[in-house]
Order: structure tokens, then C-alpha cells, then sequence
């Protein structure tokens, strides 16, 4: 479907991605991976086309329609999130239109075996799928189903976008792709503004899925369900795995222990060689075995190992002084802004040494609530107070604006430093991975990553008792968040985070308090056990609203006469019955095809595995033979659907 051939991208001296290839099939849901900074956004726009390579080339059918969400977009505005959203269907007259030219085309050929009529079926056939999507429900239905996935509430349908902040905005955008049904999805950190049930939700609907997707994340477990394929990128190369993160991780670890292994017995066949060589070289009785060895070794290919990039965070926070027994205590308080109640009567109490999530939809308090400990916003009613001697020490979400944009690297830090610390600072800041020119540059230049370390630097600066983060892991990559992770839980402080990130916080934390419609409820224990209580009742009250929603719908139709419907009702009454039975053949004879291709595919293997040879890799001869297997089963099921429809 997508080749990238030889695709090398520099800057200057410095080269980010160096000759690299790969393919994108229409079955791969593809993980892309790799620390902040590797080039996984370049490859996105590589393929997008808003980006031209130094050198190489990106190969991709000519109508093949790609969707992509980038982690920085420009919103619309003037349009309520239901018009928004239901824009995603602009190109069904398109589609109808195109259909019916080649349905036209067809019927005045009889050349039935040529190449160009068989590529006027496959496109038929591709454009009659991608009308049957969309036509499964009516638009409005599909556009209420999706926007209430990502977490919007039906009262929301309504409101213009420009009232809605840019991370709800960029839920719009992804339920505008994704109702758009394109041929592949490149979505880059898609759940960094989703909360857990939006992603739960997300994830669902991209495993059920046809076709190819790249997506960049740092959610492990986000990638270990969604993808079947993860691509690294490291030190400009990339290495290709034919399985989720999870399993690349370990067959990684093999492949680099395997080749070390082999590395070190070629050196130790080398020095003996050599050694040999240099004692007999000159004795007339060895030199048919001296000469013998010495093109042994210019002949030899050589081992080398991969490079790894080994640079690291190496977080470790300052012992925290000890405070009294109650670190945090609300009782029956009321939190929000004039005019507006974001939750009420909530008791909270959080103790020395516990270590606490908020958690719960966009909107619903996490991040007030964090204001309120941090005590730059007071509760509406109700009591709520610090304990004795709490120093905290609060990482805000929006960094961008705490941070000064004017200031380097170096004088974040020494303008706020006092004391003995000052002269730790570069050591500080090479913790996070500010080393040598890194430190004098501006903040303003700094990626979302890089912004995230800075900020977390700022906690080395002084002792704190009460760690207070709000959404610390957003644009970190996935080795800096299990680094501060594992610090996390080294910390002998009290810790409260507002996360997303159920691997993060996933042994982190062992309470948490859930904000939902207005309310805050306290849950003992970690946040698996948590998901498994919730995810029923979330399913449920998804069905209610889906339910409602539809009826609502339907409701609206017949009381608007709403012009979309009546378009799509006459567009049905047109279609004749001997135009459909045509496309229905089509597709039989194009699936009969393929099924056929994949039959002797599987059977090439077959004999591989019953006399693999030397160069035979069984395992992954094994994995090629499970994906033509599944492929079959589908198209196979689809075949006869069709023909149960022919004999009706």
C-alpha cells in the first residue's frame, strides 16, 4: 500500500533519519516507536506529503486517502460539534458520483479480462466499501456514537467549538477522521488528551477496524492493544518487529543479547587467528596455513551490533522531610468558579506516605482540585487545608505557561535555585538529559518532552514531602515515563497524581479518588482492579446513551424532515435490484481471486515448514502462515455472505 524506499531526511550536519525502508499493508496496525525527538512525527508527514525528504521517495497509490491527526492542528470555528463533526461526510455525493460513473462504464464493455476493466471493479468494489460504511447508520447516528466514545455528553452537541478548549477540540478532529473512514490512519499521541475512558473507548474501535494504521504513543498498553506490528526508530535506522510493543521489547532484548554473543566468539576467533598469524608468519613451514588464514579474514563478514542509544533519564528525588500523619484533608467542599459548580460535597483525605491518582473524565475537577491542594484557588464551601509541615512541590499540567519562554535551560533552573544546590545544576540538569550546548537553549524551542523534564527538574531543587503532578507523563516517551516511574515509587513522600495512564499508574498508586457527573468517590487499591469494576458499569451507561441517542435521532427526522435522510431515502429507492446483484458478482469473482492467491500462499508454506532449510526462519514462516490464515477466514466468510444474498 505505502513504501518507503531509501527515505533519508537531514539537517545541516545533523542526519534524523538515514536511508530507511518499510511498507505499510493494508492489514498492519502499526506501532511507531522511539524517544522523543527520533523522527516519529517526520515519518507522519513524510507520508501526509507535508514534508519532503533530503532523499529517498514515499510510494503510495494515487487515490488512496489517508487521515492524520498531528498533536498540534488548527480547529474550526463558527460550527456547533455535531455540524463539526458530521463534515466527515462531505465526501459521500463524491463517492456516489464516481460509482455511478463506473457502473456506466462498465455496462458499455464487454472486455472483461482485460487489466483496465479489472481495475474498474477493484475501484468500484473499494468505493462501494467505503459507501457501505458510512451507510451502516445514518450520519448523525455514526457522528453520536462517536463523539459520546470520546467523551462528550449529548448537552455538548450543540455548543460551538470555539467554546471548547483546544484538547476537546482535538477529540472533535479525531472523531472527524475517524467517521471519515479513510484507507490508512496515522494518529500521532492521540490519547494525550483523552482521559481513561475515551481511550478504552478508542481502543475498541481502532482493533475493530479495517485498514492500516501508524500510531505514535506512549501508552504501553495502548500499543500492546491496538497494534499487531511495532517499528522502532533509534539513532536514525529503524528495526521492524512483526508483533506488539510488549513482545518487541523482549525480542529485542534477545536479538542484541544474541548478537553480542556472536560478536564476542567472532572477536575471540579473530584475535586467535591473528595471533597465529603473527607467530608463524614468518616460518616457511606454516606459510601456505599463514596465507591460508589471512584471506580466512578478508573474507570474513563481520558482526556488528546494532546501535543502541543508551542515554537516559536518571531521576532520583531528594529524601522528603517528615510530616504530620494527614498530608491533605477536604471535607464536604464545594469546588468551582463563579457561575459554575465543578463538584460538590467531597470529602477527601490524603495521608504520609500514600501514593493517590484523580482520575475521571475531562472537565469533571481533577486539575481544580489540584489548585485547591496547591492553594491557588479556595473551595467554594466546605473546609479544606495542608497538613503540619507539607512542603509540596506542584507539576502543572500546562507547562508551557509556567514555564518562561524567554529563559535557557540553565537559567530556569539558577534563577530559582538558592544555596549549596547551585553548583549541582549541571549535574541536575544531565539527569534530565540537558548535557553541553542542550542547557542555553531557550524554552521557547523546546519540545513538549523536552518541557516535561524541565519541569521535573524543578523538583530536584529542594526537598518536597508532597509531590503533587498533573498529567506528568504527556509527550514524555515510554523509557523516560517507566525512569520516573520507578522514582515515583522510590520517593518516600506523599504523592498525588492526575494521570491518564493506566500503565503508569498501574503499581503506582493504591487509592484513588474517581471524579464523575459532579461528584468525587474514593477507591481503595490500584487502578486494574478499579477498570475492572468500572468497565461494566461504563458499558452500560454507554448503551443507555447510545439508546437515547438514537431514539433522539430518529425523533428529530420525522419532526424536521431533516434533508439528509430524505437525500439518502431517495438515493436508495434508486438503486435497482440488477445493479446491485452486479456489484455483488463483481465481488464474488474479486474475493474468488484472492481467496485463490492466499490459498497458494499458505500451501508455499506449507512445504517450507514440512522441509525448512537451512535459511529458513520457522517462527516467523509460522507467524506468515497465522496472518494468510486469518486473511482467509475473513474473505472466505465474506464469499459466502454474498452468495447466501445471490440465492435470496
Amino acid at each position: 500500500m505505502i513504501s518507503i524506499n531509501s527515505l533519508t531526511v537531514a539537517y545541516g550536519g545533523f542526519t534524523l533519519l538515514d536511508a530507511i525502508d518499510f511498507h505499510i499493508s493494508e492489514s498492519d496496525k502499526i506501532g511507531l516507536v522511539g524517544k522523543n525527538g527520533a523522527g516519529k512525527t517526520t515519518i507522519m508527514k513524510l507520508i501526509c506529503g507535508l514534508q519532503s525528504p533530503t532523499s529517498g521517495s514515499v510510494d503510495k497509490p494515487k487515490d488512496i486517502r489517508i487521515g492524520y491527526l498531528p498533536q498540534i492542528m488548527e480547529h474550526h470555528k463558527g460550527r456547533t460539534v455535531m455540524e463539526e463533526a458530521l463534515t466527515a461526510f462531505d465526501r459521500v455525493e463524491t463517492i456516489q458520483r464516481e460509482l455511478d460513473a463506473i457502473g456506466e462504464t462498465l455496462a458499455s464493455r464487454t472486455d472483461y479480462e482485460s487489466d483496465s476493466y479489472m481495475e474498474l471493479i477493484s475501484r468500484m468494489n473499494d468505493l462501494s466499501d467505503s459507501l457501505s460504511v458510512i451507510h451502516a447508520e445514518p450520519p448523525e447516528v455514526l457522528a453520536q456514537k462517536t463523539l459520546l466514545g470520546l467523551g462528550f455528553k449529548e448537552s455538548d452537541f450543540g455548543r460551538k467549538t470555539e467554546t471548547f478548549s483546544q484538547g476537546w477540540n482535538m477529540r472533535i478532529e479525531l472523531a472527524k477522521i475517524l467517521l471519515s473512514a479513510p484507507d490508512v490512519l496515522l494518529l500521532d499521541e492521540p490519547t494525550n488528551h483523552l482521559d481513561i475512558e475515551s481511550i478504552e473507548w478508542l481502543e475498541d474501535y481502532l482493533k475493530a477496524r479495517r485498514g492500516a494504521l501508524l500510531l505514535v504513543s506512549h501508552d504501553r498498553k495502548f500499543l500492546d492493544i491496538v497494534t499487531n506490528r511495532t517499528v522502532e526508530i533509534m539513532l536514525g535506522h529503524i528495526h521492524d518487529y512483526k508483533v506488539p510493543y510488549s513482545e518487541y521489547t523482549r525480542l529485542r532484548k534477545e536479538r542484541l543479547a544474541q548478537q553480542t554473543a556472536a560478536y564476542e566468539n567472532q572477536k575471540r576467533m579473530i584475535e586467535k587467528t591473528e595471533d597465529f598469524i603473527n607467530r608463524f608468519r614468518y616460518k616457511p613451514t606454516k606459510s601456505n596455513q599463514v596465507q591460508s588464514r589471512i584471506k580466512q579474514l578478508e573474507k570474513l563478514d563481520r558482526i556488528e551490533i546494532d546501535e543502541t542509544d543508551n542515554v537516559r533519564l536518571t531521576v532520583k528525588f531528594p529524601p522528603a522531610p517528615r510530616s504530620g500523619d494527614i498530608v491533605f484533608k477536604a471535607t464536604g467542599i464545594t469546588v468551582g468558579y463563579p457561575g459554575k459548580v465543578v463538584f460538590r460535597d467531597a470529602d477527601i483525605e490524603v495521608r504520609r506516605g500514600e501514593k493517590v491518582a484523580l482520575i475521571g473524565r475531562n472537565g469533571e475537577g481533577k486539575t481544580t482540585l489540584m489548585r485547591v491542594i496547591a492553594g491557588e484557588l479556595a473551595p467554594l464551601g466546605g473546609d479544606a487545608k495542608r497538613g503540619y509541615n507539607v512542603s509540596m512541590g506542584y507539576y502543572a499540567q500546562n507547562q508551557e505557561d509556567i514555564l518562561d519562554r524567554n529563559l535557557t535551560v540553565w537559567e530556569t533552573l539558577d534563577n530559582i535555585a538558592v544555596g549549596d544546590i547551585r553548583a549541582r545544576l549541571r549535574d541536575i540538569l544531565a539527569q534530565f538529559l540537558f548535557r553541553g550546548e542542550d542547557i542555553d537553549k531557550k524554552v521557547s524551542v523546546l519540545s513538549g518532552g523536552e518541557r516535561a523534564r524541565l519541569g521535573m527538574a524543578k523538583f530536584m531543587l529542594q526537598p518536597y514531602n508532597l509531590l503533587a503532578l498533573d498529567e506528568p507523563t504527556n509527550h514524555m516517551d515510554i523509557k523516560s515515563k517507566e525512569i520516573l516511574k520507578q522514582a515515583l515509587q522510590a520517593f518516600d513522600g506523599t504523592l498525588i497524581v492526575v494521570s491518564h495512564d493506566r500503565d503508569f499508574l498501574d503499581g503506582l498508586v493504591d487509592k484513588m479518588y474517581e471524579f464523575r457527573d459532579g461528584k468525587v468517590k474514593e477507591h481503595i487499591g490500584g487502578v486494574s482492579e478499579f477498570l475492572q469494576r468500572r468497565k461494566l458499569e461504563s458499558l452500560r451507561e454507554l448503551e443507555r446513551k447510545l439508546g437515547k441517542g438514537i431514539l433522539d435521532a430518529q425523533d428529530d427526522k420525522t419532526a424536521q424532515g431533516d434533508r439528509k435522510a430524505v437525500a439518502k431515502e431517495d438515493f436508495e429507492r434508486k438503486r435497482n435490484e440488477s445493479k446491485e446483484i452486479r456489484k455483488i458478482r463483481h465481488r464474488i469473482g474479486f474475493l474468488e481471486g484472492q481467496i485463490g492467491e492466499v490459498e497458494d500462499k499458505m500451501k508455499e508454506i506449507e512445504r517450507a515448514l514440512s522441509n525448512p532449510g537451512s535459511g529458513d526462519d520457522i517462527m516467523e514462516l509460522t507467524r506468515t502462515y497465522l496472518e494468510h490464515k486469518r486473511d482467509l477466514d475473513h474473505k472466505t466468510a465474506e464469499w459466502e455472505s454474498l452468495m447466501e444474498k445471490l440465492d435470496d
